[in-house]
């Protein structure tokens, strides 16, 4: 028994002098960080820390450095910064497209597409996917994304003036709009109850991630897939996927009623794009006009609709959600907004048109505003393939890079008062001067996100619809918000509102 004990401790000390004190190590150990223990680093700080005291944890780390500090965790390395400079080294040129390690989670859901791919594959998949989302294309998403904004007044409506919790009501408006829109694609009453149990299984991924990143011992997929939350992965997996590939059947079904030869009409033109702006009103469509140059086949279409539909809808629905509670918790901000809303319709019920989504400027600068204290996605990640400076520090290649978005818009040196809710942040006069990469909700340089216009028309013409129909009545309040780690920015509790009907109904 001894013999064992003299050798686990002999093999305990020898790993840690090889993977503690080597050179990259080294290198690492000069960045500020927190405390480590004996050989697991910063292992035992997730351990004992459920989502929300991690979420909270990473707030006190960033307080306390400046910056950049790093982050050991037997094997894991990672160096997380928060300022522009920093962040612009890393997202402004495609050294350093590839995605971390923690994407590798994401592969079993969104399998190789364009949030995750790499290389040439991610940029012949961006050069296609880029058509869908060209201005002369999203005009065309307009009245499917106005119909749903206008669904959504008549859901508020019934609400009748009580409390009540935007998050689900925000996520079915989301998900249908993104199915109509870019997917071309209503939902049923059947599909309804799927597209239920859809968000619901994307809700749970979220948690079964947060889980894996924590217990390092089932980061490698052999554990992971006989472990429980490998088997309930599986399940939600089974849900995510059957939902999308009956998206993905019903247009193929509707585009054969329809008697569109998309082969025919490609040869005529010449050009995927141009068949597309002339021909098609959604994503969906050019994917399967890629299909038939070629260019993906089905395994790449459903990736992308995985991507896309996740993102379309979950990332929205949190800037909506944020975003209203906000205006109703900023009195004179909600006024001004509506005034602004008068101005333009002139107490006209009509609905919104794009040329009216153009003049909402105040409305636009409210959103920001939002995302800059909410961002959805509050951190991505990189791979470090090289050795780089950072804040003046070396970090090795093979390092992870997590750009913490949220605690990079809260920054006190960049936005006054940076906790408080203030759109005139971004009007034109009050930006000059602002270090471009000082605001990254939709992440920066060649890997932005390729859906932002998108978003931010669905966002403005849901909200207007809102406004104009509705005082916003505060409950939740941004005190009341208590995040937990995820991929998205998740309030642990409900949140919630009152929409008091104004006198007018569009």
């Amino acid at each position: 028994m001894l013999t064992i004990i003299c050798v686990i401790v002999l093999s305990l000390c020898l790993i840690h002098l090889a993977f503690n004190y080597n050179y990259k190590a080294r290198l690492l150990r000069k960045i500020p960080g927190p405390d480590e223990s004996f050989i697991v680093g910063n292992a035992p700080k997730l351990f004992v820390s459920p989502g929300l005291e991690l979420f909270a944890m990473s707030r006190q780390w960033s307080s306390t450095f400046k910056g950049i500090y790093r982050f050991y965790a037997f094997p894991v390395a990672s160096v997380n910064i928060y300022n522009p400079e920093d962040v612009e080294t890393i997202t402004s040129n495609m050294k350093y497209h590839e995605k971390s390690l923690i994407y590798k989670f994401l592969e079993p859901w969104l399998k190789d597409g364009l949030l995750i791919s790499n290389g040439t594959k991610w940029q012949n998949r961006r050069k296609v996917l880029t058509s869908a989302f060209h201005f002369d294309v999203l005009k065309k998403y307009f009245d499917s994304i106005d119909g749903n904004s206008q669904r959504l007044v008549r859901v508020l409506q019934q609400t009748n003036g009580q409390s009540v919790d935007v998050v689900p009501i925000l996520s079915e408006y989301t998900l249908n709009t993104i199915c109509e829109s870019a997917m071309g694609t209503a939902l049923s009453d059947e599909s309804s109850s799927e597209g239920k149990m859809y968000k619901n299984s994307i809700y749970q991924m979220g948690h079964t991630l947060f889980q894996r990143f924590i217990n390092i011992y089932l980061h490698p997929d052999f554990i992971f897939n006989l472990s429980f939350l490998g088997r309930k992965q599986k399940q939600h997996l089974s849900v995510i996927h059957n939902f999308t590939k009956n998206v993905i059947k019903n247009r193929r079904k509707l585009l054969d009623i329809d008697n569109i030869s998309e082969t025919k009409v490609a040869q005529e033109d010449g050009n995927i794009s141009n068949v597309f702006k002339k021909k098609k009103a959604a994503m969906l469509d050019l994917l399967l006009l890629a299909e038939k140059e070629d260019l993906i086949d089905g395994d790449g279409i459903q990736e992308e609709v995985d991507t896309f539909m996740f993102e379309g809808h979950d990332t929205t629905q949190a800037a909506l959600t944020y975003c209203l509670m906000s205006l109703a918790n900023e009195e004179f901000v909600q006024q001004k907004a509506y005034a602004e809303q008068e101005c333009i319709f002139a107490g006209d019920n009509r609905p919104a048109t794009l040329a009216d989504l153009s003049e909402m400027t105040y409305l636009e600068c409210c959103i920001k505003e939002s995302l800059r204290l909410y961002p959805p996605v509050p951190f991505i990640s990189r791979k470090i393939n090289e050795p780089t400076t950072l804040s003046n520090y070396t970090v090795p290649a093979g390092a992870s890079c997590h750009i913490h978005i949220y605690d990079l818009h809260r920054q006190e040196s960049i936005y006054k008062n940076a906790l408080k809710f203030d759109p005139d942040r971004f009007l034109k006069e009050n930006s000059v001067g602002r270090h471009t990469y000082a605001y990254i909700p939709f992440s920066a340089g060649p890997r932005n996100c390729i859906g932002q216009k998108f978003a931010m028309m669905e966002m403005k013409s849901s909200l207007s619809a809102v406004l104009r129909n509705f005082k916003l009545v505060p409950v939740t309040s941004p005190d009341d918000l208590c995040f937990m780690s995820d991929i998205i920015l998740r309030n642990h509790a409900p949140v919630y509102l009152k929409f008091i009907k104004r006198n007018r109904i569009c």
